[in-house]
């Protein structure tokens, strides 16, 4: 009977890892549009805090609702190298994230990522939205409504309202 059940377990893991691969090969290597997953990937894989800023929005700077009372606005090397050569709409992989702070500018509130995944949400520029904690926890994640509708008024901008700035 341990036999049986080793052997079920092996191809289950088997499987697991051809169609992680799979993903990988045909998604350049970034994470699937789930939160789990993209939550490692921004901290462990490629840590956000390591990206640069979005042009123009270098450390830390004054936000406004829904986002926190301040922001730092960071962009992962496909989203930077994309604006910095003018292509728009940004690319597949392309990932930018808010890092939202309270008043006193010291306390992580939330995390508010957007991350263009090719044919995931053509509805909404193919991006996949999500709200986390300071730990990771999701608080939204996905095809998220509030997050749609608010960047609906700039979706001519690629569903972006934060221009890029020369630096």
């Amino acid at each position: 009977m341990s036999a049986r059940i080793f052997m079920f377990a092996a191809i289950v893991c088997m499987v697991t890892l051809i169609a992680g691969v799979v993903w990988a090969e045909k998604n350049d290597h970034y994470p699937p549009p789930d939160a789990e997953a993209f939550w490692a990937y921004v901290t462990e894989v490629d840590p956000y805090e390591g990206w640069g800023f979005w042009p123009g929005h270098v450390g830390m700077y004054e936000g406004q609702s829904p986002h926190g009372a301040y922001l730092k606005f960071y962009a992962n090397s496909v989203a930077l190298k994309a604006i910095r050569e003018g292509t728009r709409p940004l690319p597949n992989g392309s990932i930018l994230m808010k890092a939202n702070y309270a008043k006193d500018k010291k306390t992580l509130k939330v995390l508010t990522p957007m991350y263009k995944v090719e044919g995931y949400n053509p509805e909404a520029g193919d991006w996949f939205w999500a709200k986390y904690t300071p730990d990771g926890s999701a608080l939204a994640s996905g095809r998220v409504s509030g997050c749609i509708d608010c960047h609906k008024t700039v979706q001519s901008k690629d569903w972006i309202f934060t221009p890029p700035k020369s630096e």
